[in-house]
């Protein structure tokens, strides 16, 4: 699957680059588009990291809730991994092959080249800008998990007890907290869900988003507490990125203008008229 999911990339950069122009000016262009692309990635992972200096009220009544949250998931550990792992057997091989491979970096990350690149070829702003915001994005929650896994050294499943832990530990087997397939797989979904209006649409995204995450729990990775804390903060850090790219006003495409259309009839006349 590993292997489709690249070759499908590869096909999809090589049409869109042969339907570029492939000029001096078009080439500029795309490596203009490149570098200013770079650049807002920079500042959104840079704000992203600083935001918290900056909360309000608000914001830290949703810290709070988020707290509250992992507590209580934290509480239901035990129960929940009993659940899940009876489940196991009844889900369907290409579920959870799908649950690993969509959740693993490598294709994440192919995945996110490829949005990004066809929006950077075609000279798409606004597809630019949606595989800006999926980069920047999960740059952002992958360090946060990152250093929270090691400085938290909580024990996975098959490791030990939900309440073991060992601080600053090197071990993989003690670096469960948060999961980072759940933060991956949910910083796409969150990102490309934000893309479209129709709510079937969002829910059928989220609920491809979901897999991954779940699947951990399917094969005793991680503790209900980790999956819950990685969709949530993939969640948070999206919304952020998103805010502050929208507040800096660093992609300003038009929408195209819908035309109205309307029947006019009058004396000896009749024809359909359309409204900018």
């Amino acid at each position: 699957m590993n292997k489709y999911v690249t070759v499908l990339f590869l096909l999809v950069a090589s049409v869109s680059f042969s339907q570029t122009d492939t000029t001096s000016s078009g080439k500029n262009k795309v490596w203009k588009n490149l570098k200013y692309d770079f650049e807002v990635t920079a500042k959104s992972v840079g704000n992203a990291f600083t935001q918290p200096t900056r909360w309000n009220k608000n914001d830290f009544i949703t810290a709070g809730g988020i707290v509250a949250g992992t507590s209580f998931l934290y509480l239901a550990d035990n129960e929940a991994q009993d659940f899940f792992l009876r489940q196991e057997k009844d889900i369907p091989d290409v579920v959870q092959d799908f649950g690993w491979y969509f959740g693993s970096p490598q294709n994440f990350f192919i995945a996110s080249a490829g949005i990004y690149g066809f929006g950077l070829i075609t000279d798409n702003p606004k597809v630019r800008r949606a595989g800006v915001l999926i980069v920047s994005s999960a740059v952002a929650s992958g360090i946060m998990q990152s250093v929270a896994k090691t400085v938290v050294g909580r024990s996975r499943p098959s490791n030990g007890g939900h309440d073991s832990f060992d601080f600053f530990s090197k071990e993989s087997g003690y670096h469960s907290f948060p999961s980072g397939h759940a933060i991956l797989t949910f910083t796409m979904a969150h990102a490309v869900a934000k893309q479209f209006d129709s709510f079937w649409v969002k829910a059928g995204i989220y609920a491809v988003g979901s897999i991954a995450p779940i699947s951990r729990l399917w094969v005793n990775a991680h503790w209900v507490s980790d999956v819950g804390l990685g969709m949530v903060l993939s969640i948070v850090v999206v919304d952020g990125v998103d805010n502050f790219m929208n507040r800096q006003s660093y992609y300003n495409y038009k929408k195209p203008k819908k035309i109205n259309w309307s029947l006019r009839a009058g004396y000896q006349t009749i024809g359909l008229v359309g409204t900018f």
